[in-house]
């Protein structure tokens, strides 16, 4: 298997693994507020990492793997980074929740697809034109998928817009450190415990955590933070290190596509003709984003 396929099959993953995770977000919040979720999840995260990372060195030790890797100093700056990003576009998102609709709100942070390749343009890197046009393509399936009410803009929906583009940023960051071959499960690790601890002040600034409703939510936070986090934010990152940052987000969008459908199928939620429209325009717009359309040299 292809390096290239493998990322984006790690990519594919992540999608599903966020889009099944609105569910467990949806029945934590029945017991807990969004700091305290968010703080529980975050730090479960970096701790069920510790084993994997310590496992992970034992048998590049036994494989006697010289592949020369970033210095650590470099990886840990990188996950402290990535998590003080990933808080902000966290916190954000929430608070623009509490203003604003989830449809609409789940259609700005998408727009993430398009602030990627701008901030690539900015910074070092070109998107090809053929990506571009399935941008506009998922920004088109993502209004169908989720307005289904009129577009105002308010002070919601500026505060999700402002998320939207810190989840850019985190992508961003991801991919520039990826190129300096940083270990990928230690950044995750370090990028969790950075946001965690960020949360957890919040936690104790603006909510009152009970450890009673803790316990309660222990099946949602244990997904948030085992899968969604532990798993699927390091697959995000072992996924990018071979997939271009543009086509990346293409792919990890899908994740509201797999929030609609789980949502559908689990909670039993429905979806209507133009929401299963919206879902078919982003699933055709990845699908032409992977698609290599240069001649093979024969």
């Amino acid at each position: 298997m292809s390096p290239k396929l493998r990322g984006s099959i790690m990519l594919l993953i992540t999608a599903m693994i966020w889009g099944l995770a609105f569910v467990a977000q949806t029945d934590g919040m029945n017991y807990v507020g969004p700091f305290t979720y968010n703080a529980c999840r975050t730090l479960l995260g970096g701790t069920v990492l510790i084993p994997v990372i310590a496992l992970l060195r034992l048998t590049q030790k036994k494989s006697n793997d010289s592949a020369p890797k970033a210095p650590v100093k470099t990886t840990v700056i990188g996950g402290i980074v990535c998590g003080v990003v990933f808080f902000i576009a966290s916190s954000l998102q929430q608070s623009g929740l509490t203003m604003t609709t989830a449809g609409k709100a789940g259609f700005i942070t998408a727009l993430y697809i398009v602030i990627v390749p701008v901030f690539g343009f900015i910074i070092y890197h070109k998107t090809s034109l053929k990506v571009w046009i399935c941008c506009m393509i998922a920004v088109a399936g993502f209004y169908l998928l989720c307005i289904n009410e009129g577009f105002s803009i308010s002070s919601g929906d500026l505060l999700v817009l402002a998320c939207a583009f810190f989840f850019a940023l985190h992508i961003i960051v991801i991919d520039r450190f990826n190129a300096k071959n940083t270990d990928g499960p230690l950044m995750s690790c370090v990028q969790f415990f950075t946001a965690g601890i960020m949360m957890l002040v919040c936690m104790f600034i603006f909510e009152k955590p009970d450890i009673g409703a803790i316990l309660a939510a222990w099946l949602p936070i244990l997904y948030g933070g085992v899968i969604s986090c532990g798993v699927a934010y390091t697959l995000q990152i072992l996924g990018q290190r071979h997939t271009d940052p543009t086509v990346a987000t293409l792919l990890m969008s899908l994740e509201s596509v797999f929030a609609a459908l789980s949502g559908w199928l689990i909670l039993n939620e429905s979806l209507s003709l133009k929401e299963l429209s919206g879902c078919v325009l982003v699933f055709i717009a990845v699908i032409l984003a992977r698609i290599d359309t240069r001649k093979k040299k024969s």
